[in-house]
């Protein structure tokens, strides 16, 4: 149920937006929740499944199938649990070094498969948080040439941008920090064109 008037919201929020229905996706996070809650949320409907921790996804995973189901690796992947991401997951969210990026390039080759990513960014400068850091507009240029490697590797195709902003009680609060990532998406668009 609530699931359903989560989708209804989203769909509220389109219109409002002048997007295009169905432009929105949404994703059931399952970290920490048991096959059987995760189960639950297949049967009533969920298409994208986001986990925080490949090896519990890879366990999820080995339990309910992926048949009629995208999943999607949301949280900090550790370099040496690259292998898991791309022959498990449909896109990766938190593409957050280019370290990271060349081995899951590396084991997508190996898995015959484009990987599809969002770049990550700390566009709030929060130490608890990864991704490239983006606080100060000013050192834009400096993401240029890591941001240009990743583009040219050739088994990811990066499909866009991520923040995670800090934490309010007010939601309003997060406004500049995807804004301020809006901005960056412009930037990096007018240095790379055609990605």
């Amino acid at each position: 149920e609530r699931y359903l008037q989560t989708l209804e919201r989203i769909a509220a929020a389109e219109h409002r937006a002048g997007r295009a229905p169905g432009s929105a996706r949404l994703v059931v996070v399952t970290k920490s929740q048991p096959v059987e809650t995760v189960r639950a949320a297949q049967e009533a409907g969920v298409k994208i499944l986001g986990e925080n921790y490949p090896e519990e996804a890879v366990d999820k995973i080995a339990a309910l199938g992926a048949v009629g189901v995208e999943w999607h690796m949301i949280g900090h992947v550790q370099s040496r649990k690259a292998n898991l991401i791309p022959v498990n997951f449909a896109l990766m969210h938190s593409l957050d070094s280019l370290k990271l990026a060349t081995r899951l390039d590396r084991f997508a080759a190996q898995a015959g498969r484009i990987l599809p990513v969002l770049l990550e960014f700390n566009v709030g400068e929060e130490a608890s948080k990864f991704g490239w850091s983006a606080a100060d507009e000013a050192r834009w240029t400096d993401l240029l040439p890591e941001v240009d490697m990743v583009l040219k590797l050739g088994y990811l195709k990066v499909r866009g941008l991520m923040t995670m902003p800090p934490l309010f009680e007010n939601p309003e609060r997060t406004r500049p920090y995807f804004q301020r990532l809006r901005r960056l998406s412009e930037f990096l668009a007018l240095h790379f064109p055609a990605a």
